[in-house]
């Protein structure tokens, strides 16, 4: 062997953990995409044809909290539009988040002859790839590989054809996961087409093609009508290439961000640049230690976590906003964030590294909620953008005028009215929200979720509260305070359960703690999901209970006795009965903690980090919905050994991390190092900067100076 050869192949073995492998690398988009139907993952026997929840994610091209998610769509009106049992594509569409939304400007290139009832396309994993801000597929039926990059507000599409084709373009301007309600296409130009489409919101396009435009043409079958955009010379050897720019203002305004934003790039140059982009955020969280596995799961959720809430203004910082008016207020607005979900984990995850977009999107909800009757916007149920701006706040992110966001909050927390709190009156009157009385209540019956609601109302007055204490308003903290404990209203102690009531007082006679509810008493779970929530009064919580002997025998009861094969759509992952794959018991581990057994909330997150985020039969699927980055945010704290416990309070609750060793640098470049001693799954002690914490909690503060969180374990004895 030539000697060279020789020194170099010892230097690789001795060296060889030293890789240089792209985080860009780990990361996988598909993750998530599949399905489960297999009993043993689902926790019960499907007999509903229906599919059950998957994590409802895009494989599609995007950059951190981008207005473009350029994805394919291989069914509309289900979650993200992609599921990974599909075999056709019926085009790339231009906006994703994965709740059954958006899905805007679908488009797809053809060859031959097709109808508007028959032009969707057969593909193969085997020919398709995803990666952060680039994916390509091949369409079978047209021979055609598609490829698609994309930047904040532009989509840059490039599809090889066949030899000698023609090169057709569909756009089917009547579909999107929204009712259209109008729509436009037009040549304007050699080589351009423009237009919009509107369906929850009005998205503008302005579309460059490096062939000309020859024509489009309306075809129209029955029901159905789609465009056909066919090019001159379009049997040349290039690639057809469009970029497209777009804006929720204007055409014109499409045109700016595509002339700022991709206008003189080559698809490799942008392909490359979002690459790029990506290495930056993810290189954020360092990880040392852990298998490979475990490293793709975690930056795949890393990743994951960044793709909501979605820009909405333009390059010049112009807006649509609430009173539709064209608006520019010096900053970036974004969508709504998933608030019942990502309050959780996520948000804070996004403040910790991109604070820049938390004020902003802090700004944006302050925006509309002025211009909505004074309520600050909420999602879906409960009114937590209070948790998340009192969490972003004492975290040290200052830069907005908390004023303007406290009158919204305090308003929706004691005002009733449109666009508030649910059954606020009731909440204030008693304390409690009454549930109505019947019996046979189907799983997806619409009704009050009183019961959680009641409770959750509880946990933000205690945000809002924080934030009345820090503005000095002292007779509204008192207020606010004395509600917190609202939450004790309706635990039963006969049952040891959170438990309705109806109007008179009275507990809810058809209780069964097993059966899961979509909006009877509880929030998409069932009581036993529903256990241990007072994160802002965990003594007060466990005193419910005769001593912490009966909370740990609850405990473990909610993780042994079987799920007793319910059928859900929103429920899947069962450890007994709790389900990973619906967020209301995502706090329950943590519970272990409080009554000394931390060893027994360590397992139970060691086995959800293990068995619930690559699970189905191509190990492409989680155990339920990500709702926009929440579970995916929920495995980044739990993998790196923190957690935001209380998500409102700037402290994190210490764990076991995953990996060996973490380095982490926040949004404002300090870097503090996380460091796992030993292999056990009890914590022996926590050190920071080399002094001993006393309990099981950091706050943000210490983390901002820097040091090393040392987390030393031992094995359970």
């Amino acid at each position: 062997m030539n000697k060279h050869l020789l020194l170099f192949t010892c230097m690789f073995i001795i060296c060889g953990c030293r890789t240089d492998k792209k985080l860009t690398g780990y990361v996988n988009p598909l993750l998530g995409t599949a399905t489960l139907w297999e009993p043993e993952d689902l926790g019960y026997v499907r007999k509903i044809r229906e599919r059950t929840w998957g994590a409802e994610v895009f494989p599609g091209a995007s950059l951190p909290n981008a207005m473009v998610q350029l994805s394919p769509v291989t069914q509309f009106r289900s979650g993200a539009g992609y599921q990974y049992e599909d075999t056709v594509i019926y085009g790339f569409a231009h906006t994703n988040k994965g709740h059954w939304n958006l899905l805007h400007i679908p488009l797809l290139p053809v060859t031959g002859n097709i109808t508007p009832q028959d032009y969707r396309s057969g593909f193969s994993h085997e020919n398709e790839t995803a990666h952060p801000g680039y994916y390509q597929v091949f369409l079978k039926r047209y021979r055609i590989n598609a490829e698609l990059t994309s930047t904040l507000r532009c989509g840059y599409h490039r599809y090889t054809f066949p030899p000698g084709e023609e090169k057709k373009l569909v756009a089917d301007m009547t579909r999107s996961n929204n009712r259209v309600t109008n729509w436009k296409i037009e040549k304007t130009g050699d080589h351009l087409f423009t237009g919009f489409q509107q369906a929850e919101g009005k998205l503008y396009f302005y579309a460059l093609s490096n062939y000309p435009v020859n024509n489009i043409e309306q075809l129209k079958e029955d029901d159905r009508e789609i465009s056909l955009v066919t090019f001159g010379d379009s049997k040349g050897k290039k690639p057809l290439e469009l970029k497209i720019g777009f804006s929720f203002v204007s055409v014109e305004n499409a045109q700016m961000n595509l002339e700022q934003e991709m206008i003189d790039k080559p698809f490799s140059r942008v392909r490359k640049e979002a690459d790029k982009t990506w290495e930056s955020l993810l290189s954020k969280i360092e990880v040392t230690g852990g298998t490979e596995r475990e490293k793709g799961i975690f930056y795949s959720c890393l990743y994951r976590s960044f793709l909501w809430p979605a820009l909405r203004s333009d390059v010049n910082k112009d807006y649509i906003d609430e009173r539709n008016h064209v608006v520019n207020n010096g900053f970036h607005y974004y969508t709504n964030p998933s608030f019942w979900d990502d309050y959780r984990n996520k948000l804070i995850l996004l403040g910790m590294i991109s604070p820049e977009v938390t004020l902003d999107v802090i700004q944006s909800l302050t925006d509309k909620g002025e211009k909505r009757g004074g309520y600050m916007p909420t999602f879906f149920h409960g009114d937590h953008a209070s948790v998340f701006i009192a969490g972003s706040y004492l975290r040290g992110l200052k830069d907005f005028d908390l004023e303007r966001a406290y009158k919204l909050l305090l308003k929706n927390a004691t005002v009733p009215g449109r666009g508030g709190r649910p059954y606020l009156d009731e909440y204030m009157e008693r304390g409690w929200i009454a549930e109505k009385d019947t019996t046979n209540v189907p799983t997806w019956d619409e009704y009050k979720a009183a019961v959680t609601k009641t409770v959750e109302y509880a946990y933000d007055d205690y945000a809002t509260a924080l934030i009345a204490k820090e503005l000095g308003d002292e007779e509204n903290y008192r207020m606010l305070m004395g509600r917190t404990g609202n939450y004790k209203n309706l635990f039963d102690p006969g049952t040891g359960f959170w438990r309705g009531k109806i109007d008179n007082g009275d507990w809810i006679e058809d209780f069964d703690p097993f059966y899961p509810y979509y909006a009877y008493m509880f929030r998409e779970a069932n009581a036993w999901q529903s256990l241990f929530f007072a994160p802002h009064d965990v003594d007060g919580m466990l005193a419910l209970y005769p001593s912490h002997q009966a909370v740990e025998l609850k405990l473990d009861s909610l993780f042994t006795v079987p799920w007793k094969g319910y059928e859900a759509h929103n429920m899947t992952g069962f450890i007994g009965n709790y389900c990973h794959g619906n967020q209301p018991d995502h706090h329950i581990p943590y519970t272990y903690t409080f009554i000394g057994r931390q060893e027994k909330t360590q397992a139970v997150l060691d086995s959800i980090m293990g068995r619930f985020y690559d699970m189905g039969a191509d190990k492409l699927a989680y155990a339920g919905m990500d709702d926009a980055g929440e579970m995916s945010a929920w495995y980044v704290f739990n993998a790196i050994g923190l957690y935001t416990y209380s998500p409102a309070d700037p402290e994190y609750m210490v764990t076991v991390p995953l990996f060996d060793k973490i380095r982490f640098t926040l949004g404002d470049n300090t870097t503090f190092t996380i460091r796992k001693s030993g292999n056990g799954k009890k914590i022996q002690g926590i050190t920071y900067g080399g002094n001993k914490l006393e309990g099981w909690f950091i706050s943000h503060r210490q983390l901002q100076e820097g040091k090393e969180l040392t987390v030393q374990t031992e094995d359970i004895r």
